[in-house]
């Protein structure tokens, strides 16, 4: 896979292309213009810029406020803080009263992982999943998350979106499309399907190709979309697969694992499954993808989590 750029300079290039063309597109920030790479776009539309400063409750409720005068707002702040300390704002002000603005969690999961657990966002899919009226999207990489962007501007409902700080290796190939709600299928295979989101998308990959040589075929899925769910892709992973593997950069509590055995659970799905993300614990420290390896979210660790997955049928 060929490494591309960081998914947050994609979204601010995209962003500024958009705002160019449309004077009603504001950004709204928490004294993070620089870790959100919004430098260049606020020397270049100034008058398209609010800062708050380090007041996330203040700067969802403002939002809210900009997005009820007509304004297209897009708000970006780190993932940790805007989903726990913006909470009730969000879900009051933003999705109780429908306005379109468009959250960006900048540096989530464990992209801060060596400033330890006060900077990781495990919980912002559990949180926002329980609040009606919240799409919620984790783009796998650069495509992803410019055609997460553009749709996120032509969408008149509250809208998440996650990203993180590494490059992130291309995982779609040329020509493909992007629907929110509709999952994406990377690769197909008829053995096992890793049902991945974000970042961990390309190491999913990366597993199937370690098991492509034992003889394991794999399908791997983009559910870039974390809420709505793409139900039909799931029900289909488990009707022509024989076990599924979902991998997140979340907690193994109230993310895209437990959405997906819900699903199945309900309609009497019977198959081996698995969630791999993070236990519940205060996790180690240290860079992503130390604390990925830790924890088993790597190639080598997915590819030995199907092997026992398959021994224990």
């Amino acid at each position: 896979m060929e490494l591309g750029r960081a998914n947050i300079d994609v979204f601010a290039e995209t962003l500024l292309e958009i705002a160019r063309q449309d004077r009603d597109v504001l950004v709204v920030t928490s004294d993070s213009r620089g870790s959100a790479k919004l430098t260049h776009y606020c020397e270049i539309l100034p008058d398209q810029v609010v800062e708050i400063g380090i007041a996330e409750q203040n700067v969802i409720g403002i939002s809210a406020g900009l997005a009820s005068a007509g304004k297209k707002v897009f708000v970006a702040s780190p993932a940790c803080f805007i989903t726990a300390r913006g909470f009730e704002q969000i879900k009051n002000d933003v999705a109780y009263s429908d306005q379109p603005v468009k959250i960006i969690g900048i540096s989530a999961g464990v992209s801060y992982g060596a400033l330890g657990t006060t900077h990781h966002s495990l919980h912002d899919f559990a949180a926002l999943r329980a609040v009606h009226n919240m799409i919620i999207i984790a783009p796998a990489d650069n495509f992803e998350t410019r055609e997460a962007i553009k749709a996120a501007y032509n969408t008149t409902h509250p809208l998440y979106v996650r990203l993180g700080k590494a490059p992130q290796p291309h995982v779609h190939a040329e020509g493909s499309s992007f629907t929110i709600g509709k999952a994406a299928q990377i690769q197909n295979g008829r053995d096992l399907t890793f049902i991945a989101c974000g970042e961990t998308v390309s190491i999913a990959v990366a597993a199937a190709h370690q098991l492509a040589a034992d003889g394991v075929t794999s399908r791997v899925l983009s559910m870039h979309t974390i809420k709505p769910l793409d139900d039909e892709a799931v029900r289909k992973a488990a009707q022509e697969t024989r076990a599924i593997i979902t991998v997140e950069e979340h907690s193994v509590y109230g993310g895209l694992g437990e959405a997906c055995a819900a699903l199945l659970m309900q309609q009497g799905a019977s198959l081996p499954f698995k969630i791999v993300g993070f236990p519940d614990e205060y996790l180690v420290s240290g860079s992503q993808m130390e604390i990925f390896n830790h924890y088993g979210i790597s190639p080598n660790g997915l590819a030995e989590t199907a092997r026992q997955l398959f021994l224990s049928r």
